[in-house]
């Protein structure tokens, strides 16, 4: 009754906020102005309005929704599969090969590919080059995984890979010029607002699938709490488990990293918070509370980005680490005592 209970009300209160987020902004718009839009009926006498609501608000809370969704449930997967409460998406170095993806691209090849017949610039080289970095580093760690048995020296492996990225990036950026640089601090703070609404159903699909799988591995999750023994005698296999958590976690980290940059705290806090609201680690009610936690917390940072109102939109990344740090030093206190 009730983990019941508490997913319905995360559900409402992800409702909540979605709604909060198309009708707040740093512009200042009637209500009845922004439900006649959303029903259809236009804004005749301020067209400005309806482009603010169906090309920017939307698909600016759609992608707050999803990324939240993703990162929240990665680190879960993550959490889960190395019997590790700091384990986060970052943890494995999958979204810095995301990064070091996008700052090879716009470092060093000024932000356009070219080859004899095709030419790929702007925001579609940016999730691609973000997409390849991210699987890239997974099918390393893919490769690392199948050598090493012990899940804590795989997780350990990804720290050293997620080092060498930043190295690699930071080596860029010294290397780049000023304009590269400012680029590349922007996109690394972190937003919401990137994706257009022509480009919200490639990110739609992509998460949606990461997510998909992340519900098909519920059982196998719910096995590994147990041990490794255990999941074993169910006839579960360790190896393909690991690897189809390693594929899913990096889909779900490339895409969020891809369209939104590298936010941080929420893959590593919500699963927390998520466990905390149920009393419980069964992976059948904690998984859809942990997507319905991360999805409301993103939107709730998506509000508080845009109360300066015409002083500017707050970076997400400058909001994450207020929510997210102090329930991190909650985790390390529990375990101390």
């Amino acid at each position: 009754m009730r983990n019941t209970l508490v997913i319905s009300g995360l559900a409402v209160l992800t409702l909540l906020f979605f709604a909060v987020s198309l009708y707040s902004g740093s512009v200042s718009i009637p209500v009845s102005a922004i439900t006649n839009i959303l029903l259809g009926k236009g804004s005749p006498d301020h067209p400005s309005w309806q482009f603010i609501i169906i090309e920017n608000r939307i698909p600016q809370s759609v992608t707050a929704l999803l990324c939240g969704a993703a990162l929240s449930v990665s680190g879960l997967l993550l959490q889960t599969a190395f019997r590790n409460p700091l384990a986060g998406p970052s943890v494995l170095g999958i979204d810095s090969g995301a990064h070091l993806g996008v700052a090879v691209v716009v470092l060093v090849a000024g932000g356009v590919v070219s080859t004899s017949s095709l030419t790929i610039g702007g925001f579609a080289l940016v999730i691609l080059s973000a997409l390849s970095g991210a699987m890239v580093v997974m099918a390393l760690l893919l490769f690392l995984s199948r050598l090493l048995q012990n899940n804590v020296m795989l997780l350990i492996a990804g720290m050293m890979v997620g080092y060498i990225a930043s190295s690699l990036i930071s080596l860029l950026n010294f290397r780049a010029t000023a304009e590269g640089v400012h680029a590349m601090a922007l996109w690394g703070m972190g937003s919401f607002s990137s994706v257009s609404l022509d480009r919200l159903p490639y990110a739609v699909v992509i998460i949606c699938l990461g997510l998909l799988l992340a519900f098909l591995l519920m059982k196998p999750l719910n096995a590994l709490l147990l041990g490794d023994n255990y999941a074993r005698n169910l006839g579960i296999s360790l190896r393909r488990t690991r690897t189809l958590l390693l594929l899913t976690t990096g889909l779900l980290t490339a895409a969020s990293t891809a369209f939104c940059g590298p936010i941080g705290f929420i893959g590593l806090a919500v699963p927390h918070i998520a466990r905390l609201l149920l009393g419980s680690a069964n992976h059948r009610t904690l998984l859809p509370a942990t997507l319905l936690t991360g999805a409301s917390l993103a939107l709730l940072c998506n509000i508080i980005s845009t109360l300066p109102g015409e002083s500017g939109i707050i970076p997400i990344n400058v909001i994450t680490p207020v929510i997210g740090a102090p329930i991190v030093l909650w985790v390390i206190l529990r375990i101390e005592k």
